[in-house]
This record gives structure tokens, C-alpha cells and sequence, in this order.
């Protein structure tokens, strides 16, 4: 029996909704009484001791994508960032996520590679090719509780509702990262003033809100629930808020870097601020702020996607989107707090129990969550050799953040 004491700890606990000082037994990653069996004492003085989170879109590149990362070492980023349910949308290479049988080995792989709960949504239609729905009811079986088509296209509206209707009738929750093509097209960056003067190709804020104002018109129709994933856009939040007030089954998230970040940054043709959806303007990431404040967006996501130093490496338009993002989340998380966006309680449920009600795993999380033990103050720097991750890609690397997940302890 392994004991951790740990004294004097500011102990965050968004499910009793407390904020206080204590001393606290864990146990494998689990809340014990007062022990006289203690193998490890921690002076908690001025550390956080919280849930660990919950992340609703990470991909970690394996099986496929190796080169850029793999279940082990994305696993361990995760862990070590105090992440121990990661949830991963279906567009690995080869698509595997779209035969049941297969996801279950995924999963215990994630958790004996990596030491994470893998969360696999399913695909949406056959092969993520947009023309055939998915064997869902398989997929069920295999343990998805999701599916989406990702960043792949539909071949048509008419297969968008015949899924959603598949999905509705097995209660399945159905996962959109809405972007019109006919709209995005070739683009890379957000349309603005830098992407002009760059003459970078463009993807307007109306490819996010006329896919969102069209899937809505669906949701409603066969009264699947839906969650929107990764919002990049002020006028997305009002769609999603009109139909939360309609009474819609909808619920959404918004990458940590959306709140942060803007197009400023790809001034110069910086490729390691290629994302997608494209950074935005300062207004959208003030009214995705607000959105996130007043409980129109539920949760906070990390868009977690490593990638190999040479995907950064061609002319901008060429490179291959994403952010490494596992190690810059809490930094992130408490810059929303020192700046006053939110109480240090209100920014755990944010990244805790919030995904988890996304997810409707509450009551399991809550039996597998483990706690991340975190230093508020600790100042570091963002660089190759601190990053966990296998991916390097941030546009933070090189700069100072403060705070730090020092240790997880879980199961």
C-alpha cells in the first residue's frame, strides 16, 4: 500500500464545488482518510491539487502517422499535463476508426503504451469518404459512444441526414468540426487585412457559420444530439446560443488557442501558426472568451496535434496544420485566470466535469480520474528539450509561461 501525503495543498474540486486549503491522502490516485501509512510527504504550500482533465479533441498520430507521434509518447505528454482522458477524432492513417473490432485495441494500447483513457469517436460514414454511412451500430459495440466525419467532406446534404438519423435512433452522439468546403476551399489562414497583404489563400468565418446554420436546421430535424467541436468564430457562438435557448440537443468547445492567439501571428508567413480552423481576428477571440464565460461554449479542448519538424518546413500554404498543445494547457488555463476571465474553480470545471457532461461520462470519470498536482507560479520555457510531446510545433516555443502540472498521480 503506497500512501502520498500532501500538506498544506489548495485542493480545486469541481464536483463538491470547493476551493480550500488541506491535507490530503491519495492512494493510487485516489482520496483516502487520514493514514499513518504514508510512503511520500509533498509540501503543497502554494500548489493546486486538481481533478485530472479531460480533453474532446486530440490526435495523437497513431496508428499511421508515427513520424509525427504515438500513442506512447502522446500518452505520456498527456499524463505528465495532468490529461487522462483524451478523446481522438477518426482520421488516422489508415482510417481504422470506422470498424468496431479495431477500436478496443486502440484503446488498451493507449492505456498500456501511453497510461491514458483513449476515447475513439467513430467515423461518421464508411472510410470518412462522405458517401456511405458508417457501420454505427458496430462501432457502438466496439465501445464509441461518438461519431464524426471529421475534417473530411460530405458527398452530399442528403448523407449528412441519413447519418444523423442512424446516429439519432442508436443514441449516439454526433461530433462536428463544421467547415463549409465550397466556401474554405484551398484556404489556409483567417480572411484579414495579414492574409491579403501576404496573399495567402483564405477561409472566411462564413465557412464555419453557414456549415453550423445548416447542421442546426438538421439537428432539430431528427433530434440527434450533437456537439460541435473546435469553434474559431464571435458569430458561431450566437448560432450555438439560439439553439441552446430553442432547447436544441447541442453542446460545443473551443480550442485553448483560440482564446490566446490571433492572425497576428502569421505575419512573416510563421508556419508553426498554421492551424485549423485558422487563428482569428482579436474580436473573435474576445467573443469566444465571452461565449466560454457565460456557458454558451461548454468546454475547453486542447486541438492537440504533434507534428514532425519537417511538416513546417515548406511555403506556408504547404505546410501541414496544428499545434503541439498538450504542454502549453495549463499555462494557458491560468493566463485566463490571471487575467480575470475566470475564478481558478471555474476554469477547472472548464477542462474537468464540463467535457465530461459533453461526453456523458461523468460518473465514470469521476471513478477513473486521478489528480494533477500543479505550481501557479512556476515560470518556464517553451522549447524543444521542455515539451513532452513528440511534436515541437508551437508558436510558443522560445517563450517564457508560468505554471506547470510538477506531477500526476493516477492509477
Amino acid at each position: 500500500m503506497s500512501i502520498v501525503k500532501i500538506e498544506n495543498v489548495r485542493v480545486l474540486d469541481p464536483i463538491n464545488k470547493t476551493d480550500s486549503v488541506q491535507t490530503v491522502y491519495l492512494e493510487h490516485g485516489k482520496r483516502v482518510a487520514e493514514s499513518s501509512n504514508v510512503t511520500e510527504t509533498i509540501d503543497g504550500q502554494g500548489k493546486w491539487l486538481m481533478p485530472t482533465m479531460v480533453d474532446l479533441c486530440a490526435r495523437l498520430r497513431e496508428p499511421g502517422q508515427q513520424q509525427h507521434g504515438t500513442l506512447k509518447s502522446e500518452g505520456k505528454a498527456a499524463r505528465e499535463n495532468g490529461i487522462l482522458h483524451v478523446f481522438t477524432p477518426p482520421d488516422s492513417k489508415p482510417i481504422v476508426q470506422d470498424n468496431g473490432a479495431l477500436i478496443h485495441g486502440l484503446v488498451e494500447k493507449a492505456m498500456l503504451d501511453g497510461g491514458i483513457y483513449l476515447e475513439v469517436i467513430g467515423a461518421q460514414t464508411q472510410g470518412l469518404k462522405g458517401n456511405q454511412p458508417a457501420n454505427m451500430a458496430g462501432l457502438k459495440k466496439g465501445g464509441c459512444t461518438a461519431v464524426s466525419n471529421a475534417n473530411a467532406p460530405f458527398a452530399d446534404d442528403d448523407v449528412v441526414i441519413r447519418t444523423l438519423e442512424y446516429a439519432a435512433g442508436l443514441n449516439m452522439t454526433v461530433v462536428f468540426y463544421a467547415e463549409e468546403p465550397q466556401i474554405a476551399k484551398d484556404g489556409c489562414v483567417h480572411e484579414g487585412f495579414i492574409a491579403s497583404r501576404q496573399g495567402l489563400p483564405m477561409i472566411p468565418a462564413l465557412a464555419e457559420t453557414v456549415a453550423i446554420a445548416k447542421y442546426l436546421l438538421m439537428i432539430e430535424a431528427t433530434g440527434v444530439r450533437a456537439h460541435f467541436g473546435l469553434l474559431s468564430c464571435g458569430a458561431s457562438v450566437e448560432l450555438i446560443r439560439i439553439a441552446k435557448e430553442k432547447g436544441l440537443p447541442v453542446t460545443c468547445d473551443v480550442a485553448m488557442h483560440q482564446l490566446h492567439l490571433t492572425d497576428q501571428l502569421i505575419d512573416g508567413f510563421n508556419s508553426l501558426a498554421h492551424v485549423r480552423p485558422p487563428l482569428r481576428s482579436e474580436q473573435d477571440k474576445e467573443l469566444l472568451r465571452q461565449g466560454l464565460k457565460e456557458g454558451v461554449i461548454d468546454a475547453i479542448s486542447t486541438h492537440h496535434e504533434p507534428l514532425s519538424s519537417s511538416a513546417k518546413m515548406a511555403p506556408f500554404a504547404e505546410t501541414q496544420p496544428g499545434f503541439t498543445a498538450f504542454d502549453t494547457f495549463v499555462p494557458f488555463g491560468l493566463q485566463l485566470i490571471n487575467e480575470g476571465l475566470f475564478e481558478p474553480l471555474e476554469w477547472v470545471e472548464k477542462v474537468t466535469v464540463a467535457p465530461a457532461k459533453v461526453a456523458n461520462m461523468v460518473e465514470r470519470w469521476t471513478e477513473e480520474a486521478g489528480w494533477a498536482l500543479l505550481d501557479p507560479q512556476l515560470e518556464w520555457t517553451v522549447s524543444k528539450e521542455s515539451i513532452i510531446s513528440q511534436g515541437k510545433n508551437t508558436p510558443l516555443i522560445n517563450q517564457k509561461v508560468v505554471g506547470k502540472v510538477i506531477k500526476t498521480f493516477a492509477a
